[in-house]
């Protein structure tokens, strides 16, 4: 199963660039053998301000995919149901499973209604690259766990 985290906006030189790309990696190596990625990161640009054209802009990249959008009213999920989630999904056989992080006022009203699921990632505010950060490291969290690496909450 294909993984593809698509976030509004560019994060250009940003250190949090780096960390991305690193987990990212780790994913693809990790996901291999469970029959997983590769995951990728892109990132997509509104020729318009605003949740409805950022909509328009991510609605392209959404064929076929079973599609989570990352919401503050979302769910929380502990790092083992995160990873069981996307064990099961695979199971099912689906092909595509896309994470979605919006502008800085979020997701327009109509992505969330045709997501599969939202995901939170806590009561917090964060910044969308430490967002992007923060869940590709649990998709490589989640590779490890699903391999048998030891987990340290174990």
């Amino acid at each position: 199963m294909k993984i593809n985290i698509i976030a509004i906006g560019k994060l250009a030189r940003a250190p949090e660039t780096v960390l991305v790309k690193t987990y990212v990696d780790r994913a693809t190596n990790a996901g291999r053998a469970l029959g997983l990625g590769p995951i990728e990161v892109m990132e997509v640009e509104s020729r318009k301000p605003g949740k409805s054209a950022e909509a328009l802009a991510l609605q392209s990249h959404l064929t076929d995919a079973h599609v989570i959008a990352c919401d503050e009213h979302g769910q929380a999920r502990a790092s083992r149901a995160f990873a069981a989630e996307i064990a099961t999904l695979r199971d099912r056989g689906v092909r595509r499973l896309v994470f979605l992080i919006g502008g800085a006022d979020g997701l327009a009203p109509e992505l969330l209604a045709q997501a599969n699921g939202k995901l939170a990632f806590g009561p917090q505010t964060w910044p969308h690259a430490m967002a992007r950060a923060m869940l590709a490291e649990q998709v490589y969290r989640a590779m490890t766990i699903l391999g048998g690496s030891p987990y340290h909450r174990d």
